[in-house]
């Protein structure tokens, strides 16, 4: 009888402890999940105040921003204000510092209501910082979220950007941000005689490479006029390798709203000299093509304007026939599929390619648009630019930063 009433309360010590042990275990698994997910987060460049703000304490600053400038979820404006940090002035790219100007459209100074700072255009009379703007300056700050694309002009604002402050004697720091196509490089490399302001550097159409990596590029392969070296401080991503899958959590541009549209972007680039639809004045641009023709597929769609994302877009108000991408994989890579396609089912082939000019430009050569005229095959054409794409690839090793 003595033994048995000690049995009852050794047997819920045993079973408290037991618990208290399970519980503890699952206190550590979880201690353990949490630390993996924080070791695994991307952290930008701009989320590393303390690597950049010792840099920047007592001297005037300018931003080169846009929407995409974010830490977390507070303007990286906004943070160094706070910070009392001096900043004098913003450069703006193409599509303003909100992101909500149409492509191509001239962008106007202003004045930041919230902040009261200045807000200067770099897309519009001048791409380029001028001497009297950094009169006032001792370092500038890039930090503009990419897109991947060699025709996407954010980097072409960097070049400009790099080129004023070498001249200039001023320090640029680039605050990193991954590539959404940074898992791989491809398309033909922009030839001599080709350069424009969707077409700097002779990169390949999908560089692969983060803003910060492509500035080390630019000094690296002296690309600034005679050579010009650019007092270059880039903060780099924590986290990041080149294969991380990163969904943007701002999108770049007015037009690029979601992951597969960034995907498609350079494929479908190439239809912006034509007057075929790729989305333009719908809820999904880059995502889908279309003409008013019934040959050209069973899906439908009817451009319109909308604002803050497209004005006066292609094929405006007429029923589009075409094909609808939005269950493509997300991870699609640049192809000339579609370009050739649709211009082998078109009967106006004299006048498919309306701005050739501009196809060149966003080709970078003359030779891609005579090979789709010629009726070349994907496979052929991609063999005539192999040894460029080699090239550079090998180039490329040399300044990457990340995995």
């Amino acid at each position: 009888m003595y033994m048995k009433n000690l049995g009852i309360p050794f047997f819920i010590v045993l079973l408290i402890f037991s618990c208290q042990n399970i519980n503890s275990q699952n206190d550590n698994e979880q201690k353990k999940d949490s630390l993996a997910q924080k070791a695994d987060k991307i952290i930008v460049g701009a989320e590393r105040l303390d690597e950049y703000l010792p840099l920047i304490w007592g001297e005037k600053v300018a931003l080169v921003a846009n929407q995409s400038s974010l830490v977390g979820e507070i303007h990286l404006l906004d943070i160094l204000v706070e910070k009392k940090i001096n900043v004098v002035k913003v450069f703006a790219p193409e599509h303003g510092f909100r992101g909500n100007a149409d492509r191509g459209a001239s962008i106007d100074n202003e004045v930041d209501k919230k902040t009261g700072v200045a807000i200067v255009s770099l897309f519009g009379k001048d791409n380029k910082p001028s001497a009297e703007a950094l009169a006032d300056v001792d370092v500038v700050i890039f930090d503009i979220q990419d897109a991947g694309a060699r025709f996407f002009t954010y980097i072409s604002t960097l070049h400009k950007v790099m080129e004023a402050c070498a001249e200039n004697n001023k320090r640029l720091i680039v605050l990193d941000r991954p590539n959404p196509l940074g898992d791989y490089v491809d398309g033909p490399v922009r030839k001599q005689g080709f350069e424009s302001f969707v077409g700097m550097h002779a990169i390949p159409v999908v560089h692969g490479l983060t803003v910060g990596e492509l500035a080390l590029m630019i000094n690296g392969e002296g690309w600034l006029p005679k050579g010009a070296q650019c007092n270059l401080t880039v903060v780099e991503i924590q986290n990041y390798t080149h294969n991380k899958v990163y969904e943007l959590p701002v999108k770049p541009s007015p037009n690029l709203p979601n992951y597969l549209s960034l995907r498609l972007y350079p494929s479908l680039c190439f239809f912006e000299a034509t007057e075929i639809s790729i989305g333009r004045g719908t809820e999904f641009p880059f995502q889908v093509i279309g003409y008013p023709d019934k040959k050209f597929g069973n899906f439908t769609f009817t451009p319109r304007d909308i604002e803050g994302m497209q004005t006066n877009p292609e094929q405006e108000g007429k029923l589009c026939y075409g094909i609808d991408l939005r269950n493509e994989n997300k991870e699609v890579k640049f192809t000339l599929k579609y370009i050739i396609d649709f211009y082998q089912k078109s009967d106006f082939k004299e006048t498919f390619f309306k701005r050739e000019k501009w196809f060149n430009l966003l080709a970078g050569n003359d030779v891609l648009l005579q090979q789709i005229k010629q009726g070349l095959s994907e496979e052929e054409i991609r063999e005539t630019w192999q040894s460029d794409l080699n090239g550079y690839k090998e180039m490329r090793k040399h300044y990457l930063l990340y995995d």
